[in-house]
Order: C-alpha cells, then sequence, then structure tokens
C-alpha cells in the first residue's frame, strides 16, 4: 500500500477498529516507543496496528516543512503580531485555514502554532511570532488562529506553556509569577485556545514556572490544564526541554520530541519495571476533569495517550486518515483529513528550530 493509499478517507459506512483496542493489543515497549518521536520532526509508526507516522512543522507565520527546499518555497504570512494589530478575527481564520490547506499540500500534520507568549518588552527576538502585549487581544486572535487551521484538517500546538516570554536564557530561567497574574495575563490566551479553539495539542515550553520545569509541572500541566479546563488533548515538549523521567510522566506530559533519543523510551521502561512509574500512567495520560492524584489516575484513565496517536495518525490496514468529524477528541479531530505527502524534493534536516541560537540582551526581559 502506498502512502497516498494510507492518507485515503475512509470509504463510507466501513467499519473502523476501536483505537483503544488496538492500543490494548500493544506491549508496553510498542507503546512507550510511540511516545518519543522518530526523529527531529516525524512521530513513529506502529504496524502492529496499521499506524503511520505524523509530520510536525514549525510555524507560524508559514509551514517549513521537514525540509528546506529552495525550489520549493513556502508561503510567507504576515508575521502574528501585524494579524493582531488587524484586530480581524474572521480575517485571521480565513488566513490559516489557507495556512492549513499548505502544510496538508506538504504532508504536516500538526503545525507548532500559534505562538501566544505575551510580548513584556520590544527586546523579545521572537515577539513578532506573538500576537500582543495584551491577553484578551491575544487570546481572541488565538482561537481565530487555531479555529481556521484545524478546520482545513491539520492540529494545532499552542505554545509555549507558559511565562516563556523573554529570550534571555529562555531555556533555563524560572518565571516567578502569582497565581492571580498568572490567571489575568499569561493564561487566558492557553485556556481560550482550550475551551474555544478545541485546540488539539499544547507545548509545554523550556523554563520553569515557580521553580517547576514546565515539562514536569503537575500543578499547570495535571491539575490546571488537564483537570481544571478539561484538555483533553496531547501535551508536547518543546524540543529538547524534557530533562526527567518519571516527574515528567507523572505531571502530564503526553510526549517528548524530537526523538528517537531523549529521557523516555528505554529509562521510560525501567522506571515502570521498577515500579516508580505506574505502567498506565505512562501509556495514558492524567488528564480529564476527575480530580485526584496523577499517580492514582493512570489506571482508570486507560490508553488514551496511544489511543489518540493511533486515531489521529490514521489506521494503515483501513486507509483511514482520522477519526469522523465531530469526535470528542481534538487531536484526532485536527487530523480528519488526509494530509497529502510532501514534495519528494524536500530534505531533511537536523532541527534548527523552534528554538533558535540565542544572543545575549541588553536588558533582562523578565522582571518577575
Amino acid at each position: 500500500m502506498t502512502g497516498d493509499d494510507r492518507r485515503r478517507p475512509i470509504a463510507s459506512g466501513t467499519r473502523v477498529p476501536d483505537a483503544g483496542a488496538l492500543v490494548a493489543s500493544l506491549s508496553l515497549e510498542q507503546k512507550v516507543r510511540l511516545l518519543t518521536g522518530a526523529d527531529a520532526w516525524s512521530l513513529h509508526a506502529e504496524g502492529a496496528v496499521g499506524l503511520r507516522s505524523m509530520m510536525l512543522s514549525d510555524g507560524p507565520a508559514g509551514v517549513r516543512g521537514a525540509g528546506f527546499d529552495p525550489a520549493n518555497p513556502s508561503s510567507s504570512l504576515p508575521c502574528p503580531v501585524a494579524l493582531a494589530a488587524t484586530w480581524d478575527e474572521p480575517l485571521v481564520t480565513g488566513l490559516t485555514r489557507a495556512l492549513g490547506q499548505e502544510a496538508r499540500a506538504r504532508g504536516v500534520d500538526v503545525l507548532l502554532a500559534p505562538t501566544v507568549n505575551i510580548v513584556r518588552t520590544p527586546l523579545n527576538g521572537r515577539g513578532f511570532e506573538c500576537f500582543s502585549e495584551d491577553p484578551l487581544l491575544t487570546a481572541r486572535i488565538a482561537v481565530a488562529y487555531v479555529r481556521g487551521l484545524q478546520a482545513a484538517g491539520v492540529a494545532a500546538a499552542v505554545k509555549h506553556y507558559v511565562g516563556n516570554d523573554s529570550e534571555t536564557d529562555r531555556r533555563n530561567y524560572d518565571a516567578r509569577i502569582s497565581d492571580r497574574v498568572l490567571r489575568e495575563l499569561y493564561l487566558p490566551p492557553f485556556e481560550a485556545c482550550v475551551s474555544e479553539g478545541d485546540v488539539a495539542l499544547v507545548m509545554a515550553a523550556y523554563n520553569s514556572v515557580n521553580g517547576s520545569p514546565m515539562t514536569a509541572n503537575p500543578r499547570l500541566i495535571h491539575e490546571l490544564l488537564k483537570r481544571e479546563w478539561g484538555f483533553r488533548g496531547v501535551v508536547v515538549s518543546d524540543w529538547s526541554a524534557t530533562k526527567t523521567t518519571g516527574p515528567s510522566a507523572t505531571a502530564g506530559l503526553d510526549l517528548v520530541m524530537p526523538g528517537p533519543n531523549g529521557p523516555w523510551g528505554e529509562q521510560l521502561l525501567a522506571a515502570v519495571r521498577a515500579g516508580t512509574v505506574a505502567a498506565a500512567l505512562a501509556t495514558g495520560p492524567s488528564g480529564g476533569r476527575a480530580g485526584g492524584d496523577p499517580q492514582r489516575e493512570g489506571t482508570s484513565k486507560g490508553k488514551r495517550r496511544c489511543g489518540r496517536r493511533a486515531g489521529g495518525a490514521g489506521l494503515q490496514g483501513s486507509g483511514r486518515s482520522g477519526p469522523a468529524r465531530g469526535g470528542r477528541d481534538p487531536f484526532l479531530r485536527a487530523a480528519a483529513q488526509p494530509a497529502r505527502p510532501a514534495s519528494p524534493r524536500s530534505r531533511r534536516h537536523p532541527k534548527a528550530g523552534p528554538d533558535r541560537a540565542q544572543r545575549p540582551q541588553a536588558a533582562d526581559a523578565r522582571g518577575w
């Protein structure tokens, strides 16, 4: 079966295997393998259940794809801060629908966008990727961006959750932010993308917040994002941001990028076998609205982490490219339309972003 066949929509009336049942048939080793990228930009396939790979790509002012090809350039959209200056939500939705169509034409399943961090200072070298210094305007434009992109069948990954609003030492700093300021300034754009935009993925940032790394922050991932807001999608790490095994797995992180190496894989298998991480927790998120300890909730949550991958990427044997539209899981619904394969001329390359090399700045932009 060719790649085009695998991405073709399933015929009406065809019986599709349940993703949960398929995941249940996998070994622990196979499940854990799906939770780390296959390389810089793609996720593992799993032939045992007909699961194809998925492609991720940088945004947000265009779609890069998996390689640089001068003969097949990407469209350059107005930068996000300029989009926000229009105050025009329908315009942004239409623009990002076109962006999604281009992403699909390049074989991209997930676009790492939008960036909804707050523009706190003009010295932020990536401020142009954000929308505004105002959380309300940022939220409104971000929801419009997500809706347009996902309407085209491409999953959006809102980033960088949370407090990653300065380029100065952004991989390492600890943002000390009070609960009130978090909820009034930094969190509203993310919450709007979850509650109104039904965003498919949330990217956990490099920095720490109030002493806990965002890839291993149970209060902000498990308790707030998944339990309080009811986020049902995938929490993916920023590239090489995950430094721990057990703490990140139990905090609610779902996917570690890039791969194939990283702190999960064999280390997560060893942690499960040693009993320091619950097996069901390692292969199913601690999300949902039910409260409680994430370690104890793993068993009742089952295999949703891998199940999202199985439904979202498509089942190769049946030609399935995702679930019927309107399903409850945004990760699956955003992948409902099949993506066309990328240009054969595209060349894969090592990751150069989303974290570019940073130059020292004249002033510290944190100020928390």
